[in-house]
């Protein structure tokens, strides 16, 4: 019993050394501190009792190593009751013309506006208090930053010089493919140029939006032509992120839309080299909604802040897609609603939101689909005070943190147990905060407004 108690003090302890040296690494200093205070805590007891420093040690050290075993088996005891989700797919397919972007786009359109807004007047004076504020990447926003809105500005400008590629792509020169091979071979060669995650789906018509309302396209129906769609992932990088809503979050959004954009193009290319048709869809140029293929794909689900939560980074993450008629191997979804539950307990990214766009509500039926519906028009209306795309809500979620051993024994966790899930978010909330402040910029950025 005495060696037990040693034992189990030691692995404590440095369980929390652990934590403490990789939340350092990870540059949480919050995390550091009271990670290190627990290793030297929580050991005490076990080391104290295991050389029989007071009396009675056998005893206690007994209901010790007893309250240790029951609360690891209450923990990990697989009873992973989660939320019942028996709408997930939308029974009408979505116009862009009424995302925000769209709606930016056509308050400055005069013919556009006049028909837009004489078909839906109640959007018309939430659309308009938009343009009462400074903008996206405006000199006038909160947040500006003239390094940092450069930046993504160029990127944005790069994004556009791809745009007239997205066409669909066809090729004469058809080769005889295997669903399998060409698959694997899409999956590991995205991954190689930069994807976190690759999966494959057939496209249904709810994927598609019914009418274009962005750009040259504004006003086109959408007529679905593919069977196929790949879809992938990339990282968005966490420390830039955690300086939200500062411009460096938009800088890192516009990098990884060019990265990702150009990367649907290439594949695009690829595959019409081997005879087949294939459109790349990428950042102000989708027919589609990205993370609803996404999903379907096996990539992820969608959580309270309306964005594809992955198994490793959250939402953290950026998607293009590309559809196509080669033939594919199907990744079969395994819906994970374990992802619902937390989110329905976690809200978070409720608390932090400066807008207050995101919702504290259980999940709703809204429009025949039970999900969570951020207010856009909040959301948006403080970009255009910030300057920037914030990032806040993905910043503080804890799918977010990166993605190594510590994190992943705690997703696993998140994904087996209801009753871990509850004690994971306590436990997030502990060691990185309720509502945890914005990070610093990095040195090498940090520039006045009039630099």
């Amino acid at each position: 019993m005495l060696l037990l108690l040693l034992i189990i003090g030691v692995l404590i302890f440095l369980f929390f050394a652990w934590f403490a040296v990789v939340s350092v690494i990870e540059k949480e200093p919050l995390a550091a501190k009271r990670s290190l205070m627990l290793a030297i805590i929580l050991p005490s007891p076990f080391i104290i009792l295991a050389f029989n420093i007071i009396s009675n040690s056998f005893l206690m050290g007994k209901i010790l190593v007893g309250i240790v075993f029951l609360v690891t088996i209450v923990l990990m005891f697989p009873y992973n009751k989660t939320v019942k989700i028996t709408k997930e797919n939308p029974y009408l397919r979505f116009d862009e013309r009424d995302t925000m972007f769209s709606r930016n786009e056509i308050t400055r359109k005069p013919e556009l506006s006049k028909e837009y807004y004489s078909r839906l007047p109640e959007k018309l004076v939430l659309d308009k208090e938009w343009h009462t504020k400074p903008g996206l990447m405006s000199e006038k926003s909160s947040m500006y930053s003239p390094m940092t809105f450069a930046a993504a500005d160029a990127s944005f400008f790069a994004i556009e010089q791809l745009r007239p590629f997205v066409k669909t792509y066809k090729s004469e020169n058809k080769k005889e493919i295997d669903a399998e091979k060409i698959s694997k071979f899409i999956t590991k060669w995205a991954k190689k140029i930069g994807a976190v995650s690759v999966g494959f789906c057939e496209m249904k018509d709810y994927h598609y939006y019914s009418i274009r309302g962005r750009g040259d396209y504004y006003g086109k129906k959408v007529v679905p032509t593919h069977k196929y769609g790949i879809a992938f992932t990339v990282e968005m990088d966490k420390d830039f992120l955690a300086t939200g809503p500062a411009g460096h979050t938009l800088m890192e959004s516009a990098q990884q839309y060019l990265n990702s954009g150009t990367m649907a193009i290439q594949i695009a290319k690829f595959i019409s080299n081997l005879g087949y048709e294939a459109r790349a869809h990428i950042d102000g140029n989708y027919e589609l909604i990205a993370p609803l293929v996404a999903r379907d794909a096996g990539l992820g689900e969608i959580g309270r802040m309306g964005l594809l939560m992955t198994p490793t980074l959250g939402p953290r993450i950026r998607i293009a897609v590309i559809t196509t008629n080669i033939p594919l191997k199907i990744t079969k979804r395994k819906p994970n609603y374990t992802v619902q539950d937390f989110c329905g307990i976690c809200k978070k990214c409720a608390d932090v939101c400066p807008s207050q766009a995101i919702q504290k509500i259980p999940l709703q039926i809204i429009d025949g689909v039970q999900r969570w519906k951020i207010n856009h028009e909040k959301c948006f209306g403080y970009w255009c005070v910030s300057g920037t795309d914030c990032g806040r809500c993905m910043s503080v979620c804890p799918y977010s943190h990166p993605n190594n051993l510590l994190h992943n024994i705690v997703r696993w966790g998140i994904g087996h147990s209801w009753v871990f899930r509850r004690f994971a978010l306590f436990m997030d909330d502990f060691f990185y905060s309720r509502r945890p402040k914005p990070a610093k910029v990095p040195k090498w950025m940090q520039v006045s407004k009039s630099a």
